[in-house]
């Protein structure tokens, strides 16, 4: 037999400065695009100044597109993915060397150092991603 009791709602997040900055932002671009008229966007704004949890705000501007990352976000973005694609090559480097390391023990003799190669290709190609031209839009010219 089923439980007729349902679960408790989540409680309601409260909004950040940062969360009515964005949602003022988009409402802006709203107004300037003129998704909305200057009455209404001074009523969203308040309402949105006022909003203490994210429904209250999504509310708002649920009807309105979302604002295209600008390209300091973007930068950003690509920075942090690049960093991590580093990290990735850095553990890379760890487990191909500690492999190096154990066969040069299980033969008593260091040889060559094989793991440069496919280190160094991963490398290249972090820093050539690191100098490609990008377009305006962020895909590859």
């Amino acid at each position: 037999m089923m439980d007729d009791r349902h679960e408790p709602a989540p409680p309601a997040l409260r909004v950040s400065d940062s969360d009515r900055d964005k949602a003022l932002a988009v409402l802006a671009a709203a107004l300037a695009e003129g998704r909305l008229d200057p009455p209404e966007h001074e009523t969203r704004a308040q309402r949105a100044l006022q909003a203490r949890t994210t429904a209250e705000l999504a509310a708002l501007t649920a009807d309105l597109p979302t604002l295209a990352p600008t390209r300091a976000d973007r930068n950003r973005t690509d920075l942090h993915d690049w960093l991590t694609e580093w990290r990735y090559w850095l553990g890379g480097a760890v487990i191909l060397s500690a492999v190096w390391a154990a066969r040069c023990a299980q033969r008593g003799e260091l040889t060559r150092y094989w793991p440069v190669t496919p280190l160094a290709v991963w490398a290249a190609v972090l820093i050539a991603l690191a100098i490609w031209p990008r377009g305006s839009d962020g895909t590859e010219d």
